[in-house]
């Protein structure tokens, strides 16, 4: 990757981060790293972070729900993209590729996000990021 290069963090990375019982706990801490390290520029959207609160909340408990949004709104730099209607037209549209089973709508607004957005790398465990086109890393 490299330095400065613009990074989409799915849910799956924030829960894996937040959960150090999560079994992608050390590979998502050690990408973390790299991300600073390479000075990534960090994008989410408001469902990611909807979709790993309401995770956190009901699978952790909800103060840790609270301290990861906390956390993340300590973050200088991470840029947290709306979902707009034409966004949610255009992810309409992955719902309807054989290839992508079991997709969330999350993830399809997240593809229709980074595409507007022009970003190529996603930091995220899900393949359905890599079978449309995305980068993955994580």
């Amino acid at each position: 990757m490299r330095q400065g290069e613009a990074v989409f963090v799915d849910s799956g990375a924030w829960i894996a981060l937040a959960l150090s019982r999560d079994p992608l706990h050390a590979r998502a801490r050690e990408q973390w790293e790299s991300l600073q390290s390479a000075a990534a520029k960090l994008h989410t959207s408001v469902p990611v972070i909807v979709e790993t609160f309401t995770f956190l909340d009901r699978n952790a408990a909800r103060n840790v729900a609270l301290a990861w949004k906390e956390s993340i709104d300590r973050l200088s730099g991470l840029k947290v993209h709306v979902c707009d209607l034409r966004d949610l037209e255009r992810a309409w549209d992955y719902f309807r590729r054989t290839d992508l089973h079991r997709l969330s709508a999350v993830d399809a607004t997240s593809f229709a996000i980074m595409k507007r957005a022009e970003i190529r790398i996603a930091y995220t465990f899900d393949h359905h990021f890599t079978v449309v086109g995305f980068r993955a890393v994580g």
